[in-house]
């Protein structure tokens, strides 16, 4: 891989490794929480908003432009004050259920506002796998800052969103408001998903979000410990599949998804081998 190759993957790799450090602490919250595929859904709802914005003139037609941006915050917004407020009700209906819900009826109306768009195949290509290499070094500033506010927010507020995500019953017990800070956690998530979504695509978000943290669970039981290793597996792998895409020609957001698959089998064989359970 010579100099200008290296130059050119600079800002996307940076960007790649930014993510994969949010979306490995993020994704302990929704695995604890059991709702695997909310960053799915909310991610599918932020591409649903610059969906819309691509097909009105008043935001220029642009899907990726800073009207196309806030309207699909809007729309995760939206979402994060429906699964906030879904949690703890006393109904027969499961929150993943609802989740699932929001998911599919975005991604059908995404995919009939895209019928009415001349270009709608590319931009929905676009929305699932993204284009990540196209990133410029000032994106990938916003997008580090961005995360850095998310990430300094938890970390103030570290102990209420434990405690709400390992146990919603002590919580409770203790006078926290699930649903209010419910609501903080899925709009802080949504910020960052919003954004990610338009530089990596929905299913680039989605591994960075879960696998680093299955790979985790295989290996380890503490929190901390899974945060190690979500960061080194999300680092690694970031940087392992950007460098396959430019070795083969291949799709970058695509091959780093594929390699994090290969990677998490690789974990699972490994596991009786450097893990004992008590």
């Amino acid at each position: 891989m010579d100099l200008t190759v290296l130059t050119f993957l600079a800002a996307p790799l940076v960007a790649s490794l930014v993510l994969a450090g949010i979306f490995a602490y993020l994704g302990l919250h929704v695995v604890e929480r059991g709702v695997i595929f909310v960053d799915l859904s909310l991610a599918q709802m932020a591409s649903f908003g610059s969906t819309i914005a691509m097909l009105l003139p008043a935001l220029s037609h642009d899907p990726h432009g800073a009207g196309a941006y806030w309207l699909g915050l809007a729309f995760t917004f939206v979402g994060a004050a429906v699964f906030a407020t879904v949690r703890g009700q006393s109904v027969q209906v499961p929150q993943e259920a609802i989740i699932g819900i929001a998911y599919a009826v975005s991604s059908a109306a995404a995919i009939l506002a895209l019928s009415k768009s001349t270009s709608g195949g590319e931009h929905l290509k676009d929305m699932l796998v993204g284009n990540i290499t196209a990133i410029s070094w000032s994106e990938a500033g916003v997008l580090a800052a961005l995360c850095l506010a998310v990430g300094a927010l938890h970390y103030l507020c570290r102990r209420k969103f434990l405690l709400i995500s390992t146990d919603p019953d002590r919580a409770a017990r203790e006078g926290v408001s699930l649903r209010w800070w419910d609501f903080i956690f899925y709009t802080s998530f949504g910020v960052v998903v919003s954004s990610a979504v338009a530089v990596a695509g929905v299913l680039l978000v989605f591994c960075y979000l879960i696998v680093p943290s299955v790979g985790a669970m295989l290996w380890a039981t503490r929190i901390g410990s899974r945060l190690a290793i979500g960061w080194v597996m999300g680092v690694a792998v970031s940087m392992l599949g950007m460098y396959l895409s430019v070795q083969f020609d291949l799709p970058t957001g695509a091959t780093i998804v594929c390699t994090f698959g290969l990677v998490l089998i690789a974990m699972a064989l490994a596991r009786p081998l450097v893990v004992r359970r008590a």
